[in-house]
């Protein structure tokens, strides 16, 4: 049973090319659009459904206010980790993703078209989607808790190395999560949302230095959002500035720094009104659609 205010969360499983996509949904009955969530590294679609505090979730919230939410383990997680041997090809994700996004929809009403969120190193594939040929028939883009230059007091051991591996992961720990105040105690330090990373994540993190000539391939709005306590990537309005001078071909770039979160901005007191901005950018980008402003959405296939 759902209603507006508890909207039920669904989980399950998409075939692509004989590789299963696991995922959390919220579907709304005739949504106003759907937004397609990606995931950060360590973690799996739960990230999208704060355990225990459905007032921090995103597909929650989105779900209340009209929208499908689908929060995809990205390609090499969850139900997909025994194939991500064959997933070292970021083209290759990006298909299945776009492939998984096309089955899931070939038969549900996806309003004005798809909206696609990312946080951390999900903004890796996100970004790469909306640079894609296919990305243009996308509502819009957030991307949340990246960047192109690491924070000065996690330079050291995110680029350099730590021979003190124990000491590294502490300090990470640090960076990702801070002191602890801005989240919920339960939910500090990431136990209950923690998922196995395939090994290609590693290699991943070098995608910082194609962000440029990705970003300049987006051609649909961009909105890109950093916590005020970030610690991982450099913040303020320099970093916020230099990213969203990237994205130069977006008829539209927004830029925010959202208060009182850390990194993991959908899992802290303030993940609520972080989902909102977010939301409500995704409502303007399909105001912007309906103007006819914008390209239509492309069209699911079955499979």
């Amino acid at each position: 049973m759902t209603d507006d205010n508890h909207p039920d969360v669904v989980l399950g499983t998409v075939d692509v090319d004989g590789i299963s996509h696991s995922y959390r949904a919220s579907w709304a009955r005739q949504p106003r659009a759907v937004v397609l969530a990606l995931h950060g590294g360590g973690t799996d679609s739960a990230y999208f459904d704060c355990p225990g505090h459905p007032r921090l979730s995103l597909l929650r919230t989105g779900a209340a206010l009209g929208f499908t939410v689908v929060a995809l383990d990205r390609p090499g997680y969850g139900a997909s980790l025994p194939h991500a041997h064959r997933l070292t090809d970021p083209a290759r994700r990006v298909d299945l993703a776009h492939t998984a996004l096309d089955h899931l929809l070939a038969s549900r009403p996806a309003g004005a078209g798809v909206f696609l969120a990312a946080h951390s190193a999900g903004s890796e594939l996100a970004v790469r989607m909306a640079a894609d040929e296919r990305g243009r028939h996308l509502l819009g883009l957030e991307i949340a808790g990246t960047g192109r230059h690491h924070h000065p007091r996690s330079v050291g051991f995110l680029e350099q190395g730590d021979e003190h591996l124990r000491r590294a992961r502490a300090r990470l720990r640090e960076a990702l999560w801070g002191t602890g105040h801005l989240y919920p105690p339960d939910v500090v330090g990431g136990a209950g949302i923690a998922a196995a990373s395939p090994a290609y994540e590693s290699a991943a993190r070098g995608w910082r230095y194609e962000f440029p000539e990705l970003a300049a391939r987006v051609r649909i709005p961009v909105h890109f959002t950093l916590g005020e306590h970030e610690e991982v990537w450099s913040s303020g309005p320099a970093a916020l500035a230099d990213i969203a001078g990237l994205f130069t071909a977006a008829p539209r770039v927004r830029v925010d720094e959202q208060p009182d979160a850390g990194h993991n901005l959908s899992l802290g007191h303030s993940a609520r009104a972080y989902h909102l901005r977010v939301l409500s950018f995704a409502e303007e980008c399909a105001v912007t659609r309906e103007a006819g402003l914008a390209a239509p959405p492309r069209q699911g296939r079955a499979g």
